[in-house]
């Protein structure tokens, strides 16, 4: 939830023209995660559960992908770029290791 809020703040900084690209591609992966997981954890089975797991993880590489490009195009400094990436890397790591423990 943290980086749905810090993903909202920096797009809010993205050029105009941006509203129907990259800024709403990023608001809508980060949001994709944490929702993703949400709906997971009321199916009735792990296999489902991994499954919406595996979306959320799908976001997440996603996110960071459009990271990359916010950075790229100098819409985030080196320093945010930086803090964001190490905690999309953890949520990954996080979200992965979740994943293995749900093994069938």
């Amino acid at each position: 939830m943290n980086l749905v809020s810090e993903t909202y703040k920096i797009t809010k900084t993205f050029p105009e023209f941006e509203k129907f690209g990259l800024t709403s591609q990023m608001n809508r992966c980060a949001i994709s995660i944490p929702s993703n997981i949400a709906e997971g954890s009321s199916k009735s089975t792990n296999k489902h559960f991994k499954n919406y797991l595996e979306i959320s993880l799908g976001s997440a590489f996603e996110w960071e992908t459009q990271l990359i490009i916010a950075f790229n195009q100098q819409y985030v400094s080196g320093e945010t770029f930086n803090q964001l990436e190490e905690k999309i890397k953890e949520l990954q790591k996080m979200i992965s290791s979740f994943q293995s423990s749900l093994d069938i």
